[in-house]
């Protein structure tokens, strides 16, 4: 269980490929408080760490095709820059909102839009499945909690602040690009609810 509160940036340092596994190994400022077997959210992706190199200050974590299908996590190249959190501690304050880790699908950007202060991203899904958004609500883009501006049946837009920008991937992120997009698990559980009262 996550918050969606990014800790820190990680550096892809390596990637192979294990027949449809992907191994992908992460430098990060937190590797020494790390264990084998922790889950760590990647771009929103919970995965699990398989071996930490504390020499190297890197670890290892494997995705399996179903995750490469469902995520942006197969076109990571080695460089690139990742969104990571931690699950998240029980005595603390729930910042973001609940965030699972389990990706709902991908969708892309179509448009950002400078407004003078913040920035406004607006992503398209890929039209498989409804958003389950409302306008004010939550959702998780790449891993960090958001605040819905305009909610869609296939396109939603959010508002980035400076610090947001600065600390996460969205200092990246370009017109094309596919980010993971979890919805709000409360708004899941009542949809699935709708569905059967129906």
């Amino acid at each position: 269980m996550f918050t969606g509160i990014i800790e820190t940036l990680g550096i892809v340092k390596r990637i192979e490929n294990e027949g449809s596994n992907r191994h992908i190994t992460v430098a990060c400022s937190f590797v020494d408080e790390l264990k084998i077997d922790q889950s760590v959210a990647h771009n929103g992706v919970c995965l699990t760490v398989v071996n930490i190199n504390r020499e190297k200050g890197t670890y290892k974590v494997i995705a399996v095709d179903e995750t490469l299908r469902k995520t942006n996590l197969g076109d990571f190249v080695e460089g690139d820059e990742v969104n990571l959190e931690r699950g998240m501690l029980l005595n603390t304050r729930l910042d973001g909102h609940i965030v699972q880790g389990h990706v709902d699908g991908t969708a892309v950007c179509t448009s950002i839009t400078n407004e003078n202060g913040s920035w406004k991203f607006v992503f398209e899904n890929d039209g498989s499945a409804r958003n389950l958004l409302v306008e004010k609500g939550s959702v998780t883009v790449n891993g960090v909690s958001l605040t819905v501006v305009d909610a869609g049946d296939y396109s939603f837009s959010v508002a980035i602040i400076p610090y947001t920008m600065q600390h996460t991937t969205f200092k990246n992120l370009k017109r094309g690009h596919t980010v993971n997009v979890e919805f709000d698990i409360i708004g899941k559980y009542v949809a699935r609810l709708m569905e059967k009262s129906v």
